[in-house]
């Protein structure tokens, strides 16, 4: 398949995920129920040492994660989509919560996603194939077509953020605005998601790498199924603990969640030519960092089934065992590579998503 073929594919699916619900909720820095990972000790986490936890990964990898997507949210286009969401100042249409966290909140807005694309790709290192990346240039240990596509994985996730911000008019309360503002907020969204991702896709194109195209295009339409299935559940009210299944449960939200930054770290590998293996291990770290800090209680809850659940002592255990599990599971990933103040960082990442104190 041509180049174009798959980013036309890829700028193609966020319309696939079917009728908004009233409210998306989106998660902001790891807040987990999990203990200690069981392999290894660390201290405690909190907001501090979360925060430091980010700050020192952020020095290793050259600059902060906050600056990826800064372009393009400073571009012309957006500052005037900028201007128009004040219109919505009184409402309360989700596009509203999305946008204070992308330009103010940097306590719970931590670009995680590129941070980690960068981190995995300093710890590889380069590959041993002359050809690798031999165009682009390197500094802090990482290739400027890595730190591309960490900006390109950032802005596909704040194009979802804000997508999820359209809200299912049907539904509206009294409480909620005028109906026009949230009409007018409605396309707001879309317009602006659809801009931030059609920056994506341009930024894919000039890596000229087919196979990460392939691996962005998938993980995108992976987000829009899983997107999908969360809805149906939420809608039925289902948990962890229901007759969905644990099954079920990983495989929607390895779509939703995971799939986006383990991809990208499968990515990031394939721009530097490493092989199969390498590959794998990235996206093996990926995918079960991204578990680990989803297998919490958070969001949209019913706390009558929380408070039966906790009573009966399935609930609360179950989560950690799961925070622990995907957390075991990223180390293992890790020691795959040579150690190093990356890999270091990677781990302290994995340390601060599954500690809860």
């Amino acid at each position: 398949m041509s180049l174009r073929k798959l980013l036309l594919r890829l700028s193609g699916y966020l319309g696939a995920a079917g009728p908004p619900r009233r409210q998306w909720w989106c998660s902001g820095a790891p807040d987990t129920i999990s203990s200690v990972v069981s392999r290894r000790a660390h201290s405690s986490r909190s907001p501090a040492h979360w925060n430091q936890v980010v700050s020192e990964a952020e020095k290793i990898v050259g600059y902060p994660a906050s600056f990826m997507s800064l372009r393009c949210l400073l571009s012309d286009e957006l500052s005037n989509i900028a201007m128009q969401v004040r219109k919505l100042v009184g409402t309360q249409h989700p596009l509203l919560t999305t946008a204070r966290g992308l330009v103010h909140d940097s306590r719970h807005n931590l670009q995680l996603r590129g941070l980690v694309v960068l981190l995995i790709s300093k710890a590889a290192g380069p590959s041993a194939e002359k050809s690798s990346c031999q165009n682009y240039d390197v500094v802090s240990g990482i290739y400027s077509c890595q730190r591309s596509l960490a900006e390109i994985t950032e802005l596909i996730h704040t194009a979802l953020l804000v997508h999820r911000g359209i809200v299912n008019l049907s539904e509206l309360q009294s409480s909620d605005g005028p109906l026009k503002d949230m009409q007018f907020g409605n396309k707001i969204a879309i317009l602006s998601g659809d801009f931030l991702l059609a920056n994506a896709c341009n930024g894919l194109a000039l890596l000229q790498n087919t196979k990460v195209v392939e691996l962005l295009a998938s993980a995108l339409k992976d987000l829009v199924q899983g997107v999908y299935q969360e809805n149906s559940a939420l809608a039925k009210e289902h948990s962890i603990t229901d007759d969905i299944g644990m099954s079920t449960w990983k495989e929607q939200t390895f779509l939703s969640h995971c799939a986006l930054l383990a991809k990208s770290c499968q990515a990031a590998m394939e721009l530097a030519k490493h092989g199969a293996e390498v590959q794998d291990m990235a996206f093996q770290y990926g995918k079960h960092m991204a578990m680990s800090h989803k297998a919490q209680e958070k969001g949209r809850l019913n706390y009558t089934k929380l408070r039966e659940t906790i009573k009966a002592g399935k609930g609360v255990t179950s989560a950690i065992d799961l925070c622990r599990y995907h957390g075991n599971k990223a180390l293992e990933a890790l020691e795959s590579f040579p150690p190093s103040e990356a890999r270091s960082a990677l781990e302290n990442i994995v340390f601060a998503v599954t500690r809860f104190s």
